[in-house]
């Protein structure tokens, strides 16, 4: 008998397939999945679960992830495979063209910052992350040809953040709790141009929190994993505008991610 893939799986499984799903798909199951086996704990205890999992403290959530040089290119490669199916959705939910400096804060991997550069040609795109994340974004996943992307090392939350004209943040508030997201809001508020924006990227629940299944499991993700939960448009816009930010719009894309836009 002969075997062969089916359409889809050609597309999503395979490793050489620009939209291959692998390595997030081996992430989960190989260190995602380790935490979920103390989710009761997580529950009861409302903090994640890298101790029970890995032996590593759970008071540093992204010191448990990135706590050996090959987990950390497991997770960035998984992080990068998503925004290689999303990335277009939530970068054209709004026009971001009259933006030329933008920062990717917690950039990793660095998709997203070459979907931007691809859609809106003007624009430059600093990566800001951890010095060890950005060296593996330069080693690995940057081509050094690509001039249009930089990097800025450092800790967003204890180190400045460079004035820009926009601020993406994809997939970070989520990890966080409501005061921390408070705290690094009101840091980008600062730096921010007059006239410029933040664009959060984040899987949004219905503000009856009754879905999305797969958002209202994200957070649950969130719980055995970080220190934050998904939230609702109206709870994202309440932090935007406690930080400072004005006219804040929500684009839902009909996809696993959306984004809202808040500008100063």
């Amino acid at each position: 008998a002969l075997y062969r893939n089916t359409e889809i799986s050609n597309i999503y499984l395979t490793k050489s397939s620009p939209k291959s799903q692998y390595h997030i798909m081996m992430y989960y199951s190989n260190t995602v999945y380790l935490c979920w086996h103390y989710l009761t704990d997580a529950v009861r205890e409302g903090r994640n679960q890298y101790e029970r999992a890995f032996g590593v403290s759970s008071k540093d959530p992204f010191g448990a992830m990135y706590r050996s040089e090959e987990e950390m290119l497991k997770f960035l490669a998984g992080q990068n495979s998503i925004w290689g199916i999303c990335g277009k959705d939530v970068l054209t939910a709004f026009d971001l063209s009259s933006f030329t400096r933008i920062y990717d804060l917690g950039g990793g991997g660095g998709a997203l910052a070459r979907e931007c550069v691809s859609l809106y040609p003007n624009c430059t795109v600093t990566i800001y992350d951890l010095p060890k994340v950005v060296q593996v974004a330069k080693d690995r996943f940057i081509p050094p040809e690509e001039q249009r992307i930089a990097f800025h090392e450092g800790d967003f939350f204890k180190d400045s953040i460079p004035e820009a004209d926009l601020y993406i943040l994809s997939k970070i508030l989520h990890d966080w709790d409501d005061d921390k997201c408070g705290q690094l809001l009101a840091k980008v508020h600062q730096a921010c141009r007059p006239g410029g924006g933040v664009l959060l990227v984040e899987s949004l629940l219905k503000e009856d929190r009754s879905g999305p299944i797969e958002t209202q499991l994200y957070s649950m993700n969130m719980l055995v994993q970080t220190e934050g939960k998904e939230r609702t448009p109206a709870e994202y816009s309440k932090l935007l505008v406690a930080a400072g930010f004005r006219e804040v719009q929500v684009k839902r894309t009909g996809k696993l991610y959306d984004a809202i836009l808040g500008r100063k």
